[in-house]
């Protein structure tokens, strides 16, 4: 399950990180403390779960308006949203609710643990797909047509991409975004995507395979230091420092596949 964080707490955020590092059904996509960015967030890297901290006092905004402004963005999914908080107050419990919140911890209860949160959520997915079919909301879209998936496969492509700094307007990102949907439709490990991208474009393979090589270069030329670290994880060639295209498609692609 994918999980976004949003938390003004660095020790909340350390505990949550580390969590999600011990467990191997879960990633943690991303952290802030705004309201704003994590709205932002929750459109581009697609979460199934947010946990939101009421007050942020210390970031920026509530987790109150984060609800307010969620409730006015148009999305393709909604996450499951628990809310941690200290705050005990009923009015303000009972807004989050109409707002659309599905949980509720209040921090100081003698239980609470990141685990439990997390597993709470993970409770609360497998609920909701249990009652597909049976009067779900609408807006719990576990049930996709062909044309939702693609739209939702293509835009985690796209967070992927920007979250190593590939840039969009380089030929070889339509190229790798491209084969790496190819590669997760696909039922078969074997055969080229690249091979299938050059044909759809009239164009030799060595063709495309250089241009998306290209674009690779440069992302990895001009990234921050750490975050290639933090967000490709496999390994890259000894002799040059990058990954070639054929190893950046596989591993997006079943990095991408294990959370669909």
């Amino acid at each position: 399950m994918r999980l976004l964080l949003i938390e003004d707490e660095v020790s909340e955020c350390i505990k949550f990180k580390d969590c999600a590092d011990r467990r191997t059904d879960i990633t943690l996509v991303g952290m802030t403390d705004s309201c704003d960015e994590g709205v932002a967030m929750v459109k581009s890297l697609l979460p199934e779960g947010v946990i939101l901290d009421l007050q942020l006092i210390k970031g920026s905004g509530s987790g109150l308006r984060f609800m307010e402004l969620l409730s006015e963005t148009e999305l393709a999914f909604r996450p499951i949203i628990v809310v941690t908080t200290s705050n005990q107050s009923k009015v303000v419990y009972n807004r989050i609710e109409e707002l659309g919140a599905d949980w509720f911890f209040c921090k100081a209860q003698s239980d609470y643990n990141e685990d439990f949160v997390i597993q709470t959520l993970l409770s609360l997915r497998g609920a909701l797909h249990a009652k597909q079919g049976e009067g779900a909301p609408a807006d719990r879209k576990f049930i996709e047509s062909p044309e939702e998936r693609s739209t939702r496969v293509h835009k985690r492509i796209d967070a992927e991409m920007d979250l190593i700094g590939l840039r969009a307007r380089l030929k070889g990102r339509g190229y790798l975004s491209e084969a790496i949907y190819l590669q997760i439709i696909s039922a078969k490990e074997t055969g080229s995507v690249i091979d299938q991208v050059a044909l759809k474009h009239r164009l030799a393979y060595g063709t495309v395979a250089k241009v998306m090589q290209t674009a690779i270069n440069n992302a990895w030329d001009n990234a921050a230091p750490g975050e290639l670290q933090a967000h490709y994880t496999a390994h890259v060639s000894v002799k040059t420092g990058v990954p070639g295209p054929s190893d950046f498609i596989h591993y997006y692609a079943d990095k991408i596949r294990k959370t669909l």
